[in-house]
Formats: C-alpha cells, structure tokens, sequence
C-alpha cells in the first residue's frame, strides 16, 4: 500500500455524519489525489489515539477541517502533532478559522486557509509538496469559480453510503443577511449546474443512496431549480428521505404543488424562523413577512405530509423572555411540528458584534460561545432556557409525549406551563441529560396529577397511548395499575392501542 503524503481529516460530531468539505478538498487534488486520503473521526474520540493514527502513515502534510463544535480539540490535536512530529506539515481551514477573531490558539498550525479552499488548499499542497514555502501563515482563499469546482460525491465510498449521512448541495450563499449567521457574509448565491448535479444525484441513487441532506441555505429561493429536484426525488420509487433548509416566506405554487405529492416520512424541511418579533427581527437584519409566513406554515402542515423543523433563538438583541415567550406560544398555535430552541452563539465573521454595547451581550469565550447574558436575560434566565430547551427536545421534539405533553397548557400559554415544568423536572432530576424514557414518563404523570391536579386515569391513559405506540414497549411499572379494563379483569397488554384508544374515545363521549 502507498503511503499517502497528504491526509485530510476532522473530527465529526458523531459516525453517522460525513464531512462534505473534506471530499470537496479531496476530489480537487488533480494530480495529487492518488497521494491523498481522507480520514475522519469523532469528537468522542482520544485525541491522542488520533494523532497516533495520522502520524503512523507517515503524511508529509496534515490537513484539518475546524468548526465550532471541535475547535478546542483541533487545537489540542494539532499541538499533539506538532510535538510528537514537527516536521509534519499542518494546515487547517474551514468556518472555524476562516474569520477573525480567532477565540482558540491556533498559533501551533503552519498554515490556515481562509474562505472557500476548494482550489486553494490544492495550491499550496502543490507548492509544499514541491518544496516553496509560502511567505505568509494566512493564506485567504479567493471565492472559487463554481463551474471549476469538481463535485464530490463520486467520492463518498461504500461504507458512507451504507452507514452515514450523505450530504450534498446545489448552490452555495444566501441572498439574506441575518446577523447571527455566518452564511450572511456571502456575497450572492450562486448555483451549480443543475444538470451536472442531477447526474452526481442520479450517480448516488444508483449506489444504493436513500438519505440525501441539502445543506443549501436557501432551497427555495430559485423556483426552477428548486422544481427539478422535487421532480427528480418526486420520479424515485420508495423508500427515500430527503432534508432541505428553506425560508418561510417564499413558496411559489409550483413548489406548493409539488411538495402535495411527497409521501409520509420522505420530506423534512427546517425552517428558520428565530424570531417572531418584528422589532428584534429588525434589529438583526431579519425581514419577516408574516402573513406570508403564517399563510405558508399553515399549507404546509395541513396540505402536506411534510415533517417540519422550525427554529427559534433565545438570547436575540431587545428579545425579552416574555417576547420569546409570545413567539413560541404563537409557533405552537400554527404547528405541531418539531420547535427547535437554539441559545444565540457569536460566531467569528458575523456582524452581530455590532450590538454587544447597547444590548450589554456577554457570550461565553470557548466554543460554541454561547451567550451568557444581556440587558434583559440574566446568567441565570439563560441557563434555565438551555435547560427548558433540553426538556423541549425530550418532551415535545421527541414525539414521544404527543398526546400527553400537550395536556400541560389546556390554556393556550406553552411557554409558562413548560417553563414551570423544565424548572421542576430539574429539581427531581438534577440533570437534562441520561433520563430514560420511563423516569421522563413518569415525571410528566407526577407534575400533571400532583402539581397540576389532573385526573390520574386520565393522564395514564394518554401516557399509555403514547409509549405503547411503538412495537416493543413495555408498560411502565408506575401505569400498570391503569393499564386494565374497568372490571379489572383483562389486561390492556394483548393489544394496548386499539384498547386504550377505544376507552379514551367512550372517555371523550361521556365528557362532551
């Protein structure tokens, strides 16, 4: 086997995932491709059995991808390298270096691409390679012309295909300039050619690909294109499941009637709200149109199969609890989708700097720099909202607690009812993480019959219905006792759903 000279690598959040980046690197190595693999690990992983694993084939040149979510520890694999093995050449690029400030000491690196490395990474591999050192450490990529970028999916091997996410894009940028986003700082969107790109699509689903995530930031912002690949996913047989990132505000008919025809459990679609508040929309460069947003939202869960993320920020500038309270109520009232919560991060590169003096933001200094306090969120309102949005995700984005969850606000108000829950779960758990689904479960029927005064036989019986949904649960030690028929003599385990569906619905009748 040949050594390779140059390794490119990063440290993914989890297996299941696969770094487009580095295979965009890889397939424009040209005539140094042959000499080049691509080697990629997790966050999870030791450091130092990493850099063992890079070191031991012997690389002229490391190239390491940083984001936010492994900075620190690309900084600590880098400087193990450069200890261990000094004349091993390291350069790093991606999100996370290519904008200052820089918040994590990279100083032990011997090179950094900034901006798009696409062609250049394969430029100053090609000058070290040949012996020329560079005069300057920084090397700031020009924006590569799209048409000369060599796509990469041919490069996703067999084990990608049958174990992880396959990502693609077609187009890169975004027209919108949201402060809190990195993406603002692109110029334009442009586009691959849509031609060329269904081929790489066609290419993939002949392999055996079936989970295909866009990360476009603006799916939906060109009609036509957006249409032929609808069209091309809309052509496939099933089983597929295909994710796009879209903006609320702009669903053409076309798109609308295209999005009618999806199967259940085939389209996922995140869309960004962040905040409901138009003067906090304002303050971030963010242009809401709520008719439209509200008119498209609507469509899209009555009209289709569609299963929706919708994103909202807490710690925005000028975003009151109460203001974000509002939203997420108002939100909750439009969908039954998933509602991701995100605490603001400050990342390098966007303008949102800006309003660090007026609004008094004080983010954390290590990644993800997350914000830790402002002029109306105390330290201690935004620990409570990461944990409120912990218990969202386990509570009401899981799916698990559909029925029951939304039992906690008979009156409409979301955000108080679930605030005062999280703060009480937390005090019973002292934790956000490692509850299993039972301990949840069983939190959920102690605050609605102790706290809230509900119906034990009532809350049981939704509780039932939502954990026995799926093939192969047991009935919690704590339900058992409800999980009979009212003479007590048979029990419910035969055949829960059609059973505890057919009490809930005599229940309903009685109760009007």
């Amino acid at each position: 086997m040949i050594t390779p000279a140059i390794l490119l690598t990063t440290l993914n959040a989890r297996y299941s995932h696969s770094s487009i980046g580095l295979r965009y690197l890889y397939a424009n190595m040209q005539e140094l491709k042959t000499n080049t693999k691509i080697c990629e690990f997790t966050i999870n992983d030791q450091i130092q059995d990493v850099a063992e694993q890079l070191l031991a084939q012997q690389p002229r040149l490391i190239g390491l991808g940083v984001y936010i979510w492994n900075a620190s520890l690309c900084a600590e694999l880098v400087a193990t390298i450069k200890k261990v093995s000094p004349q091993t050449i390291v350069v790093l690029g991606g999100p996370e270096v290519s904008y200052l400030p820089m918040r994590v000491n990279f100083d032990a690196a011997d090179y950094i691409v900034q901006g798009e490395a696409d062609l250049a990474f394969y430029q100053l591999s090609k000058a070290l390679m040949g012996g020329l050192k560079p005069t300057e450490r920084i090397i700031k990529a020009e924006l590569p012309d799209i048409k000369r970028i060599e796509l990469p999916y041919d490069d996703y091997t067999d084990e990608d295909v049958a174990n992880r996410y396959i990502y693609v894009e077609a187009s890169r940028g975004c027209p919108f300039q949201c402060e809190f986003c990195l993406s603002s700082m692109d110029d334009k969107v442009r586009n691959f050619d849509i031609d060329t790109f269904l081929e790489a699509l066609e290419k993939l689903w002949l392999r055996g690909v079936r989970n295909f995530k866009f990360i476009d930031r603006t799916f939906n912002l060109n009609v036509k294109i957006a249409s032929r690949l609808l069209d091309f996913f809309l052509s496939k047989p099933l089983p597929y499941f295909v994710h796009f990132e879209v903006i609320p505000d702009h669903f053409p008919e076309a798109l609308k009637q295209r999005m009618t025809l999806f199967a259940p459990a085939t389209l996922q679609l995140e869309i960004g709200i962040q905040t409901l508040n138009l003067e906090v929309a304002k303050n971030i460069h963010r242009n809401l149109k709520m008719e439209k947003i509200t008119q498209n939202i609507a469509f899209l869960e009555q009209e289709t199969s569609a299963h929706m993320h919708l994103d909202l920020i807490v710690g925005l500038p000028g975003e009151t609890l109460q203001s974000f309270g509002e939203g997420l109520n108002q939100l909750a009232g439009m969908t039954d989708s998933e509602i991701q919560i995100g605490i603001l991060k400050k990342l390098a590169g966007t303008t949102l700097h800006r309003h660090d003096e007026k609004f008094a933001m004080v983010y954390a200094d290590i990644p993800p720099y997350d914000i830790l306090k402002n002029d109306v969120l105390s330290f201690g309102d935004i620990q409570h909202m990461k944990r409120f949005a912990r218990f969202w995700n386990l509570y009401y984005n899981s799916g698990n607690f559909k029925k029951s969850i939304s039992q906690l606000w008979s009156d409409g108000d979301v955000f108080k009812h679930f605030s005062l829950f999280s703060t009480w779960v937390y005090a019973q758990s002292n934790s956000t993480w490692k509850i299993a689904l039972e301990r949840l479960a069983y939190y959920l029927f102690c605050y609605r019959t102790q706290v809230q005064g509900a119906n034990k036989t009532q809350v049981a019986e939704l509780l039932l219905l939502d954990l026995l949904k799926l093939e192969g649960r047991k009935i919690p030690n704590f339900l058992k006792p409800f999980a009979y028929d009212e003479q007590g003599k048979k029990s419910f385990l035969e055949n829960p759903k059609d059973k505890l569906q057919q009490g809930h619905n005599k229940r309903q009748q009685r109760h009007g």
